[in-house]
């Protein structure tokens, strides 16, 4: 990771502790606190001072689990308590999962900093039910009728164009909650993004990896990202030392192909970018129904300093191709 000079002394002499909000999953809570790790690495001024106060907060879409997201207010509802602390003063800084975060931020606050992207595919955790998985079609360790349990209308979408006598149900819960689903026989398999599983210290519970052609990530997938109020120069200065340029193109590239598709929490969108050695940028996009009997996917590249056009244009592309009640 490129690293820009980090400042020498605290941005604007601000009052200490510096307060970061996040959701109080153990995965949100494992991801801030390594984010505060690499800024205290950086910046000099910080790292031996006890400065830092971290705030957990419930989110919507933490509170309640026995709906689906779409049912419960659509995007943004990991984000929506924390920005509200944000622009009341109340947090300085918040730290997010990247595919958690609305496409247009609320007024007042910018995406300032973007980490490192780990791993951005899903695994595959298998239940005692299923079989070995092969690696040339880890799908096919699933048995005919498995209940895959999953509350993403784009691995739902996903797994049903590829295997439509599947049946998907809701579920909901933090990583270890799922794992424990999957263990007791409540679904007979799920899918995780593995980015989380490694932050948590649970690779080895995945069974199977998959590649981005067997199953398009999330845009944002293995992004951490951290918003600022848009005046707060101070601290947006202090994050740029951190920020990671190619994760920043990238996300660029995947937020601004879900912002020309605009679609609801009910539309399976896919999005998932990487940088070439010779400085281009590699996006796919994909769009289907949930039922999975439609499903489009599309691929464009270019120069990287291009990401946000690149995303716009895969975006047109795959609306014109579209039903136009996809959108609706």
């Amino acid at each position: 990771m490129r690293l820009a000079q980090p400042p020498t002394v605290p941005p604007h002499r601000r009052l200490l502790p510096l307060r970061v909000g996040t959701r109080a999953s153990p995965l949100a809570r494992v991801q801030t606190r390594a984010f505060l790790a690499v800024l205290r690495t950086f910046c000099p001024v910080l790292r031996d001072l006890d400065v830092f106060e971290e705030h957990a907060i419930r989110t919507t879409g933490d509170a309640v689990q026995d709906r689906s997201l779409a049912d419960i207010g659509g995007k943004g509802l990991f984000a929506k308590e924390i920005h509200e602390a944000l622009h009341d003063g109340r947090v300085d800084f918040a730290v997010h999962s990247l595919k958690d975060l609305e496409t247009a931020l609320p007024p007042g606050i910018v995406l300032a900093c973007t980490l490192s992207r780990e791993d951005a595919r899903d695994a595959l955790i298998l239940g005692p039910g299923c079989g070995a998985p092969d690696p040339a079609d880890p799908l096919a360790a699933l048995p005919h009728g498995a209940r895959v349990g999953t509350s993403s209308v784009r691995r739902q979408a996903q797994l049903l164009h590829a295997r439509p006598d599947l049946r998907v149900v809701l579920l909901r819960g933090n990583v270890q909650t799922r794992l424990a689903r999957v263990r007791e026989g409540a679904v007979d398999a799920s899918l995780l993004a593995l980015a989380g599983l490694r932050r948590l210290g649970l690779e080895g519970e995945a069974s199977a990896v998959l590649a981005p052609e067997t199953m398009l990530p999330a845009a944002g997938q293995g992004i951490v990202g951290v918003t600022v109020r848009a005046d707060d120069t101070g601290l947006r200065d202090l994050l740029a030392a951190i920020e990671d340029p190619a994760a920043r193109a990238v996300a660029t590239a995947e937020r601004a192909l879900l912002a020309e598709l605009d679609g609801s929490c009910r539309t399976p969108i896919g999005g998932y970018a990487r940088l070439l050695e010779d400085g281009r940028l590699v996006l796919s996009g994909l769009v289907a129904r949930a039922d999975g009997g439609f499903l489009l996917r599309r691929t464009i590249s270019g120069p990287a300093a291009d990401a946000a056009a690149l995303g716009r244009a895969l975006g047109h592309s795959l609306r014109a191709e579209s039903p136009p009640d996809l959108f609706a």
